[in-house]
């Protein structure tokens, strides 16, 4: 699950890019941590590389450029760039991911993307947090030294002449988020999908924050527990936080957007808001919105509308449930335990209602015999794991003809998008431009060979297959669902039945 950041420095001491990386910090002002000497002290371990610098440091080498071209000499110039790729902690013990191992992709990853620049690829063991996330900060120097093999992401002569600066655009980012994902699977990492974002998205500004906030709660909790008093909150939360939470609590039960928007409002006095498709949220006590997208996906006008219409189906399909037989409860045991007597006269009167309940079932079902109550149990036990047996067996079915149904659309719907690319003048800018129905159709090709699949099947076949399958489920899911609900109320019953001639036999020996 590797994650990929980018931040753009106008600092132009590239020296302190150098010791950053290689001596301790305070994580929160930033400034160097000294010794008792009054020394820098340096990080525990780290590895590190420079790249495109010849004979010189980074930092010479990236003031050589700026003076050879003349750039870079206002305040406001951006004078570096640094991404930072932070694997996932477990990637260390499952997956063998070692420092080295870390450093090695860094140098290969810059090697591909930052051509010409001069750059620093370093490795640390472990993130701010000290989850053990083993991560790598790529820096390079804004100007290129040399110019380099245009690649197809690249649009306008800056991304590859010489002298020209690095800018770090949307479609740049897209394009280094997919090389990331790819770089995981390659070296077999955990990875997600850098591309379509998260459920809850919290920006640089909000982490850090929380880490703040959280600090000062612990040292007031700190206070408040050494004066005697419990602390009333252990755990910090930014405005977005409790915005999420709150939204997320009335979205759970709302059924329709009005509803949604009255909830917020009356619940937790939020203002909900679209403007050119986009929801943002006003929580009571702001004059500025904060729009959806900087709280994450799941509070998007698309998911919510899809959750609220969930909630609403739901909602209709909720039936009552069945009536239940009671189970008796040991009031002796429930005594000793230290139950009072209101608690008796209670459990007295359910025990009466249930064994009445127990009683009728045994007259309507015609069980009063124990040899006939065990037959039909032992009858229901086999319906019961029957049905289900056939119910699972027609699920995973239906999972297959769902997923063979997808590859042979997308194999269809990308058959010509495969074609031209086979004739393309470009074949490098066509498959990124074109990277997605590629990876799809390459993707039903597998499918179609690992399962030895040589004649593509009809789509309007797959589809009556389908319901076809569907319709047998719901018959036996339907029988499953009947032996198991009678079989829970007949040894509802037998438990009944034994419980009462237990008690009855114990008050007869304590008379």
């Amino acid at each position: 699950m590797a994650t990929l950041k980018h931040i753009a420095s106008k600092n132009s001491d590239y020296t302190a890019i150098e010791a950053y990386l290689v001596y301790q910090h305070d994580a929160f002002t930033g400034k160097q941590l000294l010794d008792e000497q009054s020394k820098p002290k340096l990080r525990d371990s780290y590895l590190l590389d420079t790249l495109e610098c010849g004979d010189f440091s980074f930092a010479t080498a990236c003031l050589l450029a700026n003076r050879k071209y003349g750039k870079n000499t206002q305040h406001g110039d951006i004078k570096s760039h640094q991404y930072i790729i932070s694997f996932d902690p477990r990637d260390a013990a499952d997956n063998g991911l070692t420092m080295e191992k870390a450093q090695a992709l860094g140098l290969k990853f810059c090697e591909e993307n930052f051509p010409g620049h001069p750059a620093i690829v370093c490795t640390h063991p472990d993130g701010h947090n000290h989850s053990g996330n083993i991560h790598v900060h790529i820096v390079i120097g804004s100007i290129r030294t040399r110019e380099v093999e245009r690649k197809p992401y690249m649009q306008k002569p800056r991304d590859w002449r010489e002298g020209m600066k690095h800018s770090s655009t949307a479609q740049t980012m897209r394009y280094l988020r997919v090389e990331v994902m790819e770089l995981c699977e390659g070296a077999g990492l955990y990875q997600i999908d850098l591309i379509n974002g998260s459920k809850e998205r919290v920006s640089e500004a909000e982490y850090w924050a929380r880490r703040r906030g959280q600090m000062k709660l612990d040292r007031e909790n700190a206070a408040l527990t050494a004066a005697g008093q419990p602390p009333k909150q252990k755990k910090f939360e930014t405005v977005k936080d409790t915005l999420r939470k709150q939204i997320s609590d009335v979205l759970n039960n709302a059924t329709s957007f009005e509803d949604f928007s009255d909830k917020l409002m009356q619940q937790y006095g939020i203002t909900v808001k679209e403007s050119r498709g986009q929801l943002s949220y006003l929580p009571s006590g702001r004059t500025k919105f904060i729009r959806a997208k900087h709280l994450g996906d799941k509070f998007e006008k698309e998911l919510v509308l899809a959750t609220l219409q969930e909630n609403a189906e739901r909602k209709r399909a909720v039936q009552p449930k069945p009536n239940r037989i009671g189970k008796l409860v040991d009031i002796q045991a429930k005594l000793k335990q230290g139950k009072g007597i209101g608690y008796e006269r209670w459990a007295k009167k359910h025990n009466l209602k249930a064994m009445a309940q127990t009683l009728i079932l045994l007259e309507e079902k015609g069980l009063t015999d124990e040899a006939a109550l065990n037959q039909r149990i032992a009858e229901l036990e086999t319906k019961y794991h029957d049905s289900l047996a056939v119910v699972k067996d027609l699920e995973g079915r239906m999972k297959a003809n769902k997923e063979l149904r997808y590859h042979v659309a997308a194999y269809t719907s990308t058959k010509g998008i495969v074609q031209q690319f086979n004739t393309a003048k470009r074949p490098a800018a066509f498959e990124e431009q074109h990277r997605a129905e590629l990876t799809a159709y390459r993707a039903a090709a597998a499918y179609f060979k690992a399962n030895n699949i040589t004649k593509l099947p009809s789509p309007k076949k797959l589809e009556a297959e389908y319901a076809q399958l569907a319709s047998e489920k719901a018959k036996f899911y339907e029988q499953y669902k009947e032996a198991k609900e009678e079989l829970l109320k007949l040894k509802t019953v037998k438990q009944n039945v034994a419980s009462f001639f237990r008690e009855e036999e114990q008050t007869q020996q304590e008379r």
